[in-house]
C-alpha cells in the first residue's frame, strides 16, 4: 500500500478515537470501520463512510444519503466546530458531491453496488444511499410486502357493506359544526376489507381503537369459508406490553357496547373471547433469547387470518420486516398508529414512510366509487386523484378527533403544524382562559421541577407523594388485600409522569431521577439504602424472556407478602397484574423521569415535559407533540429556557430511509 494511503488510514482511525473519546460517536462506530478496514484495502474516505453510516443507524437512520456525506454533518451529529473539518483532514480529499461519492463507493471491493455480482459485501450502495446491508434487506422485505398485500384484491360486496357499516356506525358525527364532513372512521373500515393491508392513522382522540372494533365486528360479520366468523384467527399486537394492554382494554369495550346495539343479529361477545389477549411483537414472533432470530418466520407462519397492530409509529424498520415475513399470505395486516408521533427508537420511521402523503389522500376513482356506495360517504374532491398509487388505496386518515380537544388540543395540532407562535399563545393565554389544564413554567428552576414532581399542582391533581403515602401506610391502612392494594398504588402512579427530551444533565433523565430520589429521601416518603427500597419505580430497559418483562415495561417495587424482607416489581398488564423478585431484574431504570421516547404507548392524567436548557440535536417538532399527546387531562411544560420551545417546534425530524421510494417502485 502508498505509505502516504496508509498515513492518512491510521490518522483518519486515530481521529476515530477522539471523536469516541470526547463522546462523539459511539465505539461500535469505530469499530465498524475498522472491522471494514480488514476485509481488503479500504481507502480512508471510506472509514469515514463507515463509521458515519453506523453513527446514525444508532440515531435512528437506515442509510446514508450520499449528497450528505459531501456536506458537513456537524449540526446533525452534535459535533463541535473544527471536528469534521479534523475528520477530513485526517482523511485526505473527499469527494465533494454524491456522484463522486457514487464513483468512490463502487469501486471499493468491501461494498455492493446494486445490480453487480453480489459477493455477500457488508455494505450496500443502491442508488444514492449507502446502506449496512441487514437494512437494506429488511427495507426490500417490507417495500415487496407492503406492495403486494396493498395490491391484492379481494371481492367485496358494497351493498352487504353498507347494511353493518350503517348499523355498526349509527351514532351521528358530532353536529355542532355545520358541515362535520365525511365519516372517515366508518371509510376506514369500508376500505380496509378490499385488500391484505389497511393503514389508519390519526392524532389523539380521532378513534383509531374504536374504528377497528367495528371494523372487527365487520370482519366478523362478513365472514365466510370454514368456520365463518368462529373460525376467523385474530391477533392483537403493539411494541409494548402496556400499549398491547390498552389496545386489548379499548378494543373489548367497543365491541361490548355494539354487542348490546347488534344484540343476537351477531354472537360478538363469544367471538371477542377468541381472540385472546393482546400481546408484545415481540412475544407475538417468538422472541429467542440472546438472538435476533424469532420462532415465526417465513418458513414458519403465524397461524392468523387477521394481525392488528396498534402503535405502529414505534415498530422499527428490522421488527416490521420480520412481522411481515412471518405473516401468512392470506392474512389480513392492519395498521394503527398516529403518523406524526416520534418514530422509533431503532432504525427506521415505518409508518411514517408508509403515510407519508396520507394528508392528500389520493384516491383514485375506483375508490371513491366503492366508498360511496360501501358507505354512503362523498370522500371531497381534494383527496382524490384520477391514478392514484395502489398503496395510498389502502390508507385512511382519522382526521376528527373526539376526545382530544381543548386548550392540550390546541396546542399539539399549533405544534404539529409548526406554528411556534401560535403554541406560545395557547401556553401563555394562563388559567383564566383554559383552568388548570395548560401550565408553561417558563424560566423554570430545578427546585420548581422537584415540586411539581413531588406535589404536583394545583388544580392537576398530586405529584409522586400521592402514590408514595398510599405505599408507606401498606395494605392494612387501606383495608384491603394485597393484591387490591398493588393495584391501587400502580393506578396511583400512573396519574401523575415527568417526561424528558434529553437523557443526561441537569434537566435530563439521570439528573432528575437522582435529585427526585435524593428529596423524596429527605422528606422520608421512600428509604433509599441501595439500589432497591420499597417505592422504587422502574423501566425495563431490555428484553428478558425469562422472566416475562420487556423492553419499555414500568413496574413498581413494593414488599413480597410471602417473604418478609424480599422485595418484588409488580407490573400491570390493563387489569392483569404479575410480579418479578427485584434481584432477579438487571437492566432496569429508576423511572420517577423518563423520556418522552420511552412514554409512546402510554397516557397519564397529568403529564409534564421537561425541556433542557440549550436545543439539540434530538429536539423538534415530533418530540414535543409526542410528549403533548401523553396527556388525558393535564398539561405542564417545564422550560429553563423559553425560546427552545420555539427552536424546537421549528425543527422536523428527517430519518434517512430509502423505504418510501422502494414502496413507489
Amino acid at each position: 500500500m502508498n505509505p502516504g494511503l496508509e498515513e492518512r488510514i491510521e490518522a483518519t482511525l486515530a481521529q476515530l478515537d477522539a471523536l469516541t473519546e470526547a463522546g462523539k460517536l459511539r465505539r461500535l462506530a469505530g469499530a465498524f470501520a475498522r472491522f471494514v478496514g480488514t476485509l481488503g484495502h479500504a481507502p480512508a474516505p471510506l472509514l469515514v463512510a463507515c463509521a458515519l453510516l453506523s453513527e446514525l443507524e444508532g440515531r435512528g437512520h437506515s442509510c446514508l444519503v450520499l449528497a450528505d456525506l459531501a456536506r458537513d454533518p456537524s449540526p446533525q451529529l452534535g459535533w463541535l466546530d473544527g471536528e469534521w473539518a479534523a475528520l477530513r483532514a485526517a482523511a485526505g480529499p473527499l469527494p465533494k458531491n454524491g456522484a463522486g461519492w457514487r464513483a468512490l463507493l463502487q469501486a471499493c471491493e468491501q461494498v455492493w453496488p446494486v445490480g453487480d455480482l453480489d459477493f455477500k459485501q457488508p455494505l450496500v450502495l443502491d442508488g444514492e444511499r449507502l446502506y449496512l446491508r441487514r437494512y437494506w434487506r429488511d427495507e426490500m422485505t417490507v417495500a415487496s410486502s407492503i406492495r403486494r398485500r396493498a395490491g391484492s384484491a379481494r371481492a367485496v360486496d358494497a351493498d352487504t357493506v353498507r347494511g353493518w357499516l350503517d348499523r355498526l356506525f349509527e351514532a351521528p358525527l358530532d353536529t355542532r359544526d355545520a358541515d362535520p364532513g365525511p365519516d372517515w372512521q366508518k371509510i376506514a373500515c369500508a376500505v380496509a376489507l378490499r385488500s391484505d393491508l389497511a393503514v389508519i392513522t390519526g392524532g389523539p382522540g380521532t378513534g383509531k381503537t374504536y374504528t377497528v372494533a367495528r371494523l372487527l365486528a365487520l370482519l366478523f360479520a362478513m365472514a365466510d369459508g370454514e368456520g365463518g366468523a368462529a373460525g376467523l384467527r385474530i391477533a392483537l399486537a403493539a411494541p409494548t406490553g402496556k400499549a398491547a394492554a390498552r389496545l386489548k382494554q379499548s378494543i373489548d369495550t367497543a365491541l361490548d357496547e355494539l354487542a348490546e346495539k347488534l344484540g343476537e343479529t351477531l354472537p360478538l361477545r363469544e367471538l371477542a373471547a377468541r381472540m385472546g389477549a393482546a400481546r408484545t411483537l415481540h412475544s407475538l414472533l417468538g422472541a429467542r433469547p440472546d438472538t435476533r432470530s424469532f420462532a415465526y418466520h417465513a418458513g414458519n407462519p403465524l397461524d392468523v387470518d387477521v394481525l392488528i397492530v396498534d402503535e405502529a409509529s414505534m415498530v422499527h424498520l428490522e421488527m416490521m420486516a420480520a412481522l411481515l415475513a412471518a405473516l401468512p399470505d392470506h392474512a389480513r395486516l392492519i395498521l394503527l398508529g398516529d403518523k406524526d408521533q416520534l418514530a422509533s427508537v431503532e432504525a427506521g420511521a415505518v409508518l411514517g414512510d408508509l403515510c407519508a402523503e396520507a394528508e392528500s389522500g389520493h384516491y383514485a376513482e375506483g375508490t371513491v366509487d366503492y366508498v360511496a356506495r360501501a358507505t354512503g360517504e362523498t370522500i371531497p374532491a381534494p383527496y382524490r386523484e384520477r391514478d392514484g398509487g395502489v398503496l395510498a388505496q389502502s390508507i385512511v386518515m382519522l382526521r376528527r378527533s373526539r376526545r382530544f380537544g381543548g386548550p392540550i388540543g390546541a396546542l399539539a395540532l399549533a405544534v404539529n403544524r409548526g406554528d411556534a407562535e401560535a403554541a406560545r399563545a395557547v401556553l401563555r393565554a394562563g388559567p383564566e382562559e383554559h383552568g388548570a389544564r395548560l401550565l408553561w413554567l417558563e424560566g423554570a428552576r430545578p427546585a420548581d421541577v422537584l415540586a411539581l414532581a413531588i406535589d404536583g399542582r394545583e388544580g392537576a391533581g398530586q405529584g409522586y407523594r400521592d402514590y408514595l403515602t398510599v405505599v408507606k401506610a401498606g395494605p392494612e391502612a387501606w383495608d384491603m388485600d394485597h393484591q387490591g392494594w398493588v393495584r391501587a398504588v400502580l393506578r396511583r402512579f400512573e396519574q401523575f409522569r415527568l417526561l424528558c427530551a434529553v437523557r443526561a444533565g441537569e434537566w435530563g433523565v439521570a439528573g432528575l431521577n437522582e435529585a427526585i430520589e435524593t428529596r423524596l429521601d429527605q422528606l422520608r416518603l421512600i428509604r433509599r439504602r441501595g439500589e432497591w427500597y420499597v417505592g422504587r419505580p422502574v423501566m425495563v430497559t431490555r428484553n428478558d424472556y425469562a422472566t416475562g418483562v420487556y423492553n419499555g415495561d414500568i413496574g413498581l417495587t413494593l414488599p413480597d407478602p410471602l417473604r418478609p424482607g424480599s422485595l418484588r416489581v409488580w407490573f400491570a398488564d390493563g387489569d392483569v397484574i404479575r410480579s418479578v423478585l427485584a434481584t432477579r431484574l438487571r437492566n432496569v431504570e429508576t423511572a420517577f423521569a423518563m423520556t418522552v421516547h420511552k412514554s409512546q404507548g402510554s397516557e397519564f392524567t397529568h403529564t409534564a415535559m421537561v425541556l433542557p436548557r440549550e436545543a439539540n440535536a434530538v429536539l423538534a417538532r415530533e418530540l414535543v407533540y409526542t410528549g403533548i399527546t401523553r396527556a388525558r387531562e393535564f398539561f405542564t411544560l417545564v422550560a429553563p429556557n423559553g425560546a427552545v420551545l420555539g427552536q424546537a417546534i421549528a425543527e422536523r425530524t428527517r430519518r434517512a430511509s430509502g423505504l418510501r421510494e422502494a414502496l413507489l417502485a
